[in-house]
């Protein structure tokens, strides 16, 4: 008796050391990495030393799953799919095009408009590109963009070149990756030296929230070409995979749930709401399927 007792307890406590090296083992298991692809000087999205805002939701993201972000930089962003996606080298892309054919994408995390900015003092009427303030005011728009095209309908892209041009210190964009600088685009306006500035919002918000001046912001409508094309100003942006890799993406959007709260802050926290930007809902689904699984844990 006594000596099949010694030996229950001899087992108890193998069986328990087992636990305790299987414990050990799980608690050591390396946590997941999730790499983000990142431009290395695009603020206010992200630079190098991880400032900008799709930094911090990239870092969101990667809590949201459970796993450590890498970040992965690149110098000229225009490549970002072929050489980070494509190859593999990075798993996700915050700030993409929904919709992106080059990209899988999951569902928008929000919208946003071009907006006609000006001095609040100023009380410029501004609706749309017929606005008769925009045929003599200064005019300021980052190159490359919708709004240099209907710079051009409107016979102002000759007279307002030279201002367009310093804002990418004057370097010419052929064959080379040139960043324009939105936030002198917003001090210019704010100190008078343009009269309204066109720009993406997410890309000004955060330099209109900080202006010393009062700007006023009115979401640019979509508008078209003489020839009739449509030149677009409103855009949805989502996270971006590689094609193919749906088993990535489903986990992203299961994940939801858990990160478009924090998402949602991060965006409010830039002022991007206040220059009209639609902060996309959960889907419901989502959300009930989050609400399943924290009954079920």
């Amino acid at each position: 008796m006594q000596g099949r007792s010694l030996g229950h307890v001899a087992m108890a406590l193998v069986m328990l050391a087992a636990q305790g090296t299987a414990a050990a083992a799980d608690t050591n298991e390396p946590v997941p990495t999730l790499r983000a692809c990142a431009a290395d000087d695009d603020m206010p999205f992200t630079n190098a030393a991880s400032q900008g805002f799709e930094d911090r939701l990239a870092a969101e993201l990667a809590a949201a799953l459970g796993m450590k972000l890498e970040r992965v930089g690149f110098a000229d962003p225009r490549y970002m799919v072929r050489d980070g996606i494509d190859q593999g080298r990075c798993d996700v892309m915050l700030g993409a095009d929904a919709g992106d054919p080059r990209l899988l994408t999951g569902r928008p995390y929000y919208a946003a408009n071009y907006v006609f900015l000006s001095r609040a003092q100023d009380r410029l009427a501004l609706q749309d590109w017929d606005s008769p303030a925009l045929a003599s005011a200064r005019l300021g728009v980052i190159p490359g963009t919708p709004a240099e095209t209907m710079l051009t309908q409107i016979g102002r892209h000759a007279d307002s070149f030279n201002y367009m041009m310093s804002l990418g210190g004057h370097k010419a964009m052929r064959n080379r990756f040139v960043r324009y600088d939105v936030e002198k685009l917003v001090r210019d306006l704010a100190a008078g030296r343009i009269d309204v500035a066109v720009a993406w919002a997410p890309a000004v918000a955060r330099y209109v929230r900080d202006s010393p001046v009062p700007l006023a912001a009115v979401p640019v409508p979509d508008a078209r070409k003489s020839n009739g094309e449509p030149v677009l100003f409103r855009y949805e942006t989502a996270i971006g995979v590689k094609k193919g890799n749906e088993a990535l993406l489903e986990r992203i959007e299961a994940a939801a749930a858990r990160y478009r709260p924090r998402f949602d802050q991060v965006l409010a926290e830039q002022g991007l709401p206040a220059l009209g930007g639609r902060l996309a809902a959960i889907p419901a689904q989502t959300t009930a399927a989050a609400a399943e699984r924290s009954t079920t844990q």
